[in-house]
């Protein structure tokens, strides 16, 4: 089957119009569509990419954080994850300090899952997921999240029943989990 040649929108000039800090950027763009109609006024949002993993301890516990955000109602299971620090931090590096940091563990084996834009209009961040087996604690955890959080060490049968219970409640979360579970089915189970 031959592949229809999509047309690419085109920035024809950017304006920041809020420098917040280094967590937010709002700019204005103007594009030019493949039928050739311009926007002269398309928001863009700029935030940090992220590192998002779901770890696996040597004895098969998978471990989250359940804890608050602040535009989340209640409470949510969150797997490690932060943004990643430098410009040219490698997304690996970043799931990998993020797990030592937040938890005090390091994991023999990682598995990529992707990388995923969070809004495909409007910019926004990369989510880079990651499924890290083998976690050992090797040192205590030096986190500096603002969340009120509670570590808990779940069951395989525990996480799948959470996640299809929606409590992870941030899409890049349920995401790595769901997608993790899946690699252990296809790569383990079969």
């Amino acid at each position: 089957m031959k592949k229809k040649e999509l047309r690419v929108w085109e920035t024809l000039s950017r304006k920041t119009i809020l420098s917040h800090n280094k967590f937010l950027t709002v700019e204005s763009h103007i594009v030019k569509l493949p039928d050739g109609q311009i926007i002269p006024d398309w928001a863009w949002l700029i935030i940090p990419s992220a590192a998002i993993v779901l770890a696996v301890t040597t004895d098969n516990k998978f471990f989250c954080f359940r804890q608050t955000k602040y535009a989340v109602e209640g409470t949510s299971l969150a797997p490690v994850g932060g943004m990643l620090d430098e410009p040219n931090e490698k997304p690996l590096d970043a799931a990998k300090r993020e797990l030592l940091e937040e938890m005090g563990y390091e994991a023999s084996e990682w598995i990529n899952l992707g990388s995923y834009i969070l809004d495909p209009n409007r910019g926004i961040a990369t989510m880079h997921l990651f499924l890290a087996l083998n976690a050992k604690q090797v040192a205590k955890p030096n986190s500096d999240d603002l969340e009120d959080q509670e570590l808990l060490f779940l069951t395989r049968s525990e996480i799948e029943n959470a996640l299809r219970a929606g409590e992870f409640k941030i899409l890049a979360w349920s995401a790595v989990v769901a997608m993790s579970l899946n690699y252990l089915k296809t790569t383990y189970d079969s």
